[in-house]
């Protein structure tokens, strides 16, 4: 296993286009680091500076101690899967396992047992004599897993590798890739992931950290609960999280926020510890963390859209101009009446979250401890 050092990591294209601005990211020994942000945040960029098919215009890379700007590919000691699997279509899948240790010059007796070893992890035995063409998504996709597992490098590197693949499918390769990292672990064996997703579900489920970009920048890196419970910035805030955090504009005054036409009261907590007030706030709210109350004890919303989604309902309302989601139950919306038309509600306090508007600043962190 090896650590990952990004520092000051910078790429600027010809023509001058900077794509990446001076990024600082630590990846540890055994981590799985995943890289998520929207189309055209560099992230791809990145991973591919780090496998050394993209040149770096400035910064370093270090796997473990030894710094690899200018060294080769096949020099860097990692190994990559691609989103379209990039299997020999003339080789059977034995021969697509062992290529890059045929490369080597291993002995027979090396390739064989590590395909055999390979196979076994990935329950792929019975595909061995099978051309890729002969195989499903899922099956090309483990094959492809393998070619990288039985290189046995220091530094594996995903490149968007479920995307090709079903929504059923892809939950299943969630479950066994991550399942597959923490086995290398647990054995002592290579087990350093970079993954590059624009899937935050995905990001959520598999990383032990996250690494959130945009537009060639870090936004945030932290563990998905933490990004979740704490985004930095509004940026993050939106990004992560399904249905997506309910941002409100308005100001903080005295002890009560203001929207464009009613007020609510703020946790004192919160208070305490907001410091100076943003000249244009904020407010952050999850849909699950708003409560329906009665008339005149919170703020109304104009119900606009509702989806059933079995257990729960998505009520999608205005509130003083601002498209909003609320998450209830199926009992708590019919407690409403049919024909419900409006709704009041009031935020969790211990969830409330506070945001600079110029800035896009979180500046609620510390009241949530």
């Amino acid at each position: 296993m090896a650590h990952l050092s990004l520092n000051n990591l910078e790429k600027t294209y010809g023509g001058g286009f900077k794509a990446v601005h001076g990024i600082n990211l630590e990846v540890k020994d055994g981590e799985f680091m995943v890289l998520v942000g929207p189309s055209g945040c560099a992230k791809s960029t990145t991973l591919r500076m780090i496998a050394g098919l993209e040149d770096v215009t400035g910064g370093e890379i270090r796997i473990g101690d030894r710094i690899v700007n200018a060294l080769q590919p096949g020099k860097r000691d990692i190994a990559m899967v691609f989103q379209n699997y990039a299997l020999y279509p003339h080789m059977k899948v034995r021969s697509n396992l062992s290529f890059g240790l045929r490369l080597q010059r291993k002995s027979k007796a090396e390739i064989a047992k590590a395909t055999a070893d390979v196979a076994r992890i990935l329950e792929i035995e019975p595909l061995l004599d099978r051309l890729p063409k002969q195989l499903s998504g899922g099956q090309a996709q483990r094959v492809a897993l393998g070619r990288a597992l039985i290189k046995k490098p220091e530094v594996f590197l995903f490149d968007e590798p479920l995307s090709n693949l079903d929504a059923k499918l892809r939950a299943s390769m969630r479950v066994r890739i991550t399942d597959l990292h923490k086995r290398l672990k647990a054995e002592g064996m290579s087990s350093t992931v970079v993954y590059v997703t624009h899937d935050q579900t995905e990001a959520m489920t598999m990383g032990d950290r996250i690494c959130v970009m945009q537009s060639g920048h870090i936004m945030q890196v932290a563990t998905p609960k933490e990004l979740y419970n704490k985004p930095a910035n509004l940026f993050v805030a939106t990004f992560i999280g399904s249905p997506e955090m309910n941002i409100i504009e308005g100001a903080v005054q005295g002890n009560e926020f203001h929207t464009k036409g009613q007020s609510i009261a703020l946790d004192a907590a919160l208070l305490a510890r907001l410091g100076a007030r943003p000249r244009q706030a904020a407010l952050g709210i999850r849909p699950q963390h708003l409560r329906l109350v009665p008339e005149g004890t919170g703020l109304k919303a104009t119900i606009r859209s509702v989806e059933f989604m079995g257990h729960e309902v998505y009520v999608h309302a205005l509130l003083d101009g601002t498209q909003i989601t609320v998450v209830v139950s199926a009992a708590e919306f019919e407690a409403l009446g049919e024909g419900a038309s409006v709704v009041h509600l009031r935020p969790d306090a211990e969830w409330v979250h506070i945001f600079d508007r110029e800035s896009g600043q979180n500046v609620s962190l510390l009241a949530q401890g």
